[in-house]
């Protein structure tokens, strides 16, 4: 059982695969699905992936938060969103230039990873040692000290964005 498939042989533990199988093929899901909403199931899978890499790290506070917030209220207001903004028609799309615009991604994609890799590699930032372990209540004190102002505009920028979408929907009704 401890050489599932061969990862324990790799040095890999066996939930890190499992993790990094449903990240990638979330992700894939995601960007390949013709359906909002099966590109939504997609990125829910992705971010339960990405909550079970935070339980790998020893960080189930932070895993649990991955879930509440961006699996329970971030999906919930996109899929509203969703909802709201569908036109009778349903989901309707250009179909020409497909082989086109999965180049272009492709090509976006391995761009940005290089970029991102040279900056990294490039001004590399020095290890700093750190506790193994910090209590929950002083990682409270620090999220919500100096940061406490940046959950707030994002929260600001969340409603914005909803209200928005709710008001492109209401136009794009009245407008038929």
């Amino acid at each position: 059982m401890d050489q599932l498939l061969g990862i324990q042989l790799l040095g890999i533990h066996p939930a890190y695969g499992l993790y990094l199988v449903l990240i990638i093929s979330g992700g894939a899901v995601a960007v390949l699905a013709r359906s909002l909403v099966r590109a939504l199931s997609g990125l829910i899978v992705t971010l339960f992936g990405v909550a079970g890499m935070y339980l790998l790290m020893a960080a189930p506070f932070i895993a649990i938060m991955q879930i509440l917030i961006y699996v329970g209220a971030v999906t919930v207001l996109i899929f509203f969103a969703i909802m709201l903004t569908r036109t009778s028609e349903g989901e309707s799309g250009s179909e020409g230039g497909r082989i086109g615009r999965g180049f272009l991604g492709i090509w976006a994609a391995m761009f940005s990873t290089l970029v991102l890799a040279a900056v990294v590699i490039r001004h590399m930032p020095k290890a700093i040692p750190l506790k193994p372990e910090i209590s929950l209540g002083r990682l409270g004190e620090f999220l919500t000290g100096p940061y406490s102002l940046s959950f707030e505009l994002i929260s600001v920028v969340l409603f914005v964005a909803m209200a928005g979408a709710v008001l492109l929907g209401f136009e794009r009704r009245k407008a038929k």
